[in-house]
């Protein structure tokens, strides 16, 4: 039983980061390959939710503004490959704040296609031009750095992610969930430990609201870490 309890306690992947984001309460080994939707979608909201303003009343830009409004009704109608073609084209023949969001389109729909240095590429083309949006970026990298196996690069991407969102009391800490989650697959428990700590500590709130049961986090690394 004994060893039975080490071998589930060691049961730490780089795929939590999954499990992090979309249900922290399932275990990571049901979520081998999904996709990070829940920020991926954060984007695509607030992208489409954004559409309006950037793709219609924006003067000086009317081609890359109809362009960009084609994509995101193919986005909306569900035509992601559409819509990804369409982002990628005025991404290439523009250089505005239309192109800049068509980028970040373009990237999001890339990593659900599993493309991640593709996805990363146009998320290095992307600048930051929105608080909320700007952090979902940068943890959106981070997801692609962990995919292409680039984890100290993850890590800075994600400690971007968390100081750009600006103690945000949701977001903060779901990428804080995920930097915790790369220290652990690089068996840095302690680290970990610090961290999901520290979530424990400063956001009650989004734990109470996700129902996030940050103890076992908490133990799963101490005990880890103790193990070493």
């Amino acid at each position: 039983m004994a060893k039975e309890n080490k071998k589930n306690a060691t049961r730490t992947s780089i795929d939590e980061l999954n499990e992090s984001l979309s249900s922290l309460e399932q275990r990571v080994e049901q979520n081998k390959k999904k996709v990070v939707w829940y920020v991926v979608g954060l984007i695509v909201i607030i992208a489409i939710g954004l559409g309006y303003y950037y793709g219609i009343h924006r003067s000086g830009i009317d081609g890359a503004s109809e362009l960009i409004g084609k994509a995101d009704i193919s986005l909306a109608q569900g035509n992601d490959s559409i819509a990804l073609t369409q982002y990628q084209a005025v991404a290439a023949e523009y250089s505005n704040s239309v192109s800049n969001r068509a980028n970040l389109n373009a990237a999001i729909l890339l990593y659900q296609e599993g493309k991640y240095q593709e996805a990363l590429n146009s998320l290095n083309e992307y600048s930051i031009d929105d608080e909320l949006v700007g952090a979902a970026a940068e943890s959106l990298k981070g997801d692609c750095l962990v995919n292409l196996k680039k984890y100290d690069e993850a890590l800075a991407a994600y400690d971007d992610a968390i100081s750009t969102s600006a103690d945000n009391a949701l977001y903060t800490p779901l990428f804080m969930m995920k930097k915790a989650t790369v220290l652990s697959a690089q068996k840095k428990y302690a680290e970990a430990a610090t961290i999901y700590q520290n979530i424990k500590d400063s956001y009650p709130k989004y734990l109470m609201a996700y129902r996030v049961n940050i103890d076992k986090y908490i133990d799963r690394a101490n005990f880890l870490a103790n193990q070493k």
